[in-house]
């Protein structure tokens, strides 16, 4: 059985860490580089960067960034923000990722995942989904441009689409969860997983140990990410794992 992996998220606007709560609100969490490096220190499996700005800006992710916190770490790697090409990817990965995360370029033209794909292998493409519950719908929607714009995806379908054209992992983020940390969306988190055969990692809405416990066991992921409960003390990677081991999860 594979184990699995705690994964803080460095959500970077104007090269500094921020954090909210549903999308909005965004607070001051520290700088990329120190939090990277403490990160590693901490045990963390693996690191995830997202220049969460860059495509409502119609920018490119901050490079220099990148390569200040690769120069940190000796854990996987994963950025996304901005990334629009094949070009993009190339850029981000030669300043030291591992992986790139795509979301809304993905969305907006499906290709660029197959391209990716086929270029680096898949075990480099993250497709990164923001999805929110729709009453109208009866499901989650997926939205783009930071949480900013609905579209017509529901979540399983396009999770499905996304790991058919080549992602290799899928990083779901719970956009009514986010930053409430009242615990992971453990039904999206399953209605996913059932439908892909690749690794899902858990995002929005962690506020204790015990929700890491809940989303590996009860909704099987493969990974947990988590933002405001680490930027802020609140526990730590460390602790986590010790919980999780004593729980009988099996972590790294």
């Amino acid at each position: 059985m594979l184990t699995k992996r705690m994964i803080p998220c460095l959500d970077v606007k104007e090269g500094r860490v921020v954090k909210g709560v549903q999308f909005v609100d965004l607070r001051d969490a520290g700088d990329p580089v120190e939090l990277a490096a403490f990160y590693d220190e901490q045990g963390a499996d693996e690191l995830v960067f997202l220049d969460i700005s860059a495509s409502h800006e119609g920018r490119e992710t901050m490079v220099e960034v990148v390569e200040e916190v690769a120069g940190k770490l000796a854990i996987p790697f994963t950025v996304g923000g901005g990334i629009n090409t094949l070009a993009d990817m190339k850029r981000v990965l030669r300043a030291g990722a591992d992986k790139v995360s795509l979301n809304t370029a993905a969305v907006k033209r499906p290709e660029l995942i197959r391209e990716g794909a086929d270029f680096f292998g898949s075990q480099c493409i993250v497709v990164a989904i923001d999805a929110k519950y729709d009453e109208e719908l009866g499901s989650w929607r997926i939205y783009t441009h930071g949480g900013r714009q609905a579209t017509e995806w529901e979540v399983r379908d396009w999770a499905k689409e996304a790991t058919r054209l080549g992602a290799g992992e899928i990083l779901l983020t719970s956009m009514d969860q986010d930053g409430a940390k009242t615990g992971f969306d453990l039904a999206l988190t399953k209605a996913v997983n059932e439908v892909v055969s690749v690794p899902v990692i858990a995002s929005g809405g962690a506020g204790k140990k015990e929700d890491f416990a809940d989303v590996f066991k009860e909704a099987n992921a493969d990974a947990a990410l988590a933002a405001s409960i680490f930027h802020y003390k609140e526990t730590s990677v460390e602790e986590v794992k010790t919980y999780l081991r004593e729980e009988g999860v099996l972590v790294r």
